[in-house]
Order: C-alpha cells, then structure tokens, then sequence
C-alpha cells in the first residue's frame, strides 16, 4: 500500500494546543520522534480522521498528539527496535514511550534499583 503526504495535525497535550500541520509520507507510531520548528518531540498517540467519498470512507488526516522529547535519551537497540533506557535493565519496560516503573525519568546508569 502506498502511502501518500497525508495532512498531519500536531498536537501537545497539557496544555491542548495546536503547534501546526505538516505534511508526512509515512505512517506515524507512538513513539516516533518528529522535528517541528527546531524542536523534537515524541509521539503518544495517533488518530485517524475519514471522509466520506463515493460511499466509502477515506482516510483524510491524521491527528497526533506529542510531548517534547528529552534531549538526552538513553536508548537500547533491543528485539529490532528502540526503547529508552537499558535494555538489559530487569525493570526496563520495554517501550519507546516509558522507560521503567521504578525510576522513569532516569537516567539508567547509577540507578540504585538497576537489576541484570
């Protein structure tokens, strides 16, 4: 399936405000990393806005919401993706959007909880 540059609205969540739209041609993720006016920010979640033409419904845009992203992020290359922190980390959650449960701000190295 071929993707085209779909419309793209950008969103941060507290406080809800637009920072602009864009125009993307690939398909944005929750935890994608997006640069918008010099800054980056990650994403948290992605909806989808159809019209209908001709009778059946077409994806029209693409709503996304994000936060900014923490210039320095630890990040691990663990089963074909990146998630924050240390991988090999026993309460490392395993994700691109949260680091662990016991220490989520981080950073990893010097962690007392830090378990192999």
């Amino acid at each position: 399936m071929e993707i085209l540059a779909l419309p793209t609205e950008v969103r941060i969540l507290h406080p809800e405000t637009t920072l602009g739209k864009i125009y993307l041609d690939w398909m944005p993720q929750p935890g994608n990393h997006i640069d918008l006016d010099g800054k980056t920010y990650v994403i948290l979640e992605r909806r989808h806005r159809y019209q209908l033409r001709r009778g059946k419904y077409n994806l029209f845009t693409i709503l996304v919401y994000v936060q900014l992203a923490p210039e320095n992020l630890e990040k691990s290359f663990v089963n074909g993706r990146w998630i924050i922190g240390d991988g090999s980390c026993k309460y490392n959650a395993g994700s691109e959007i949260i680091r662990c449960a016991v220490n989520p701000q981080g950073p990893c190295e010097g962690c007392r909880f830090w378990e192999e």
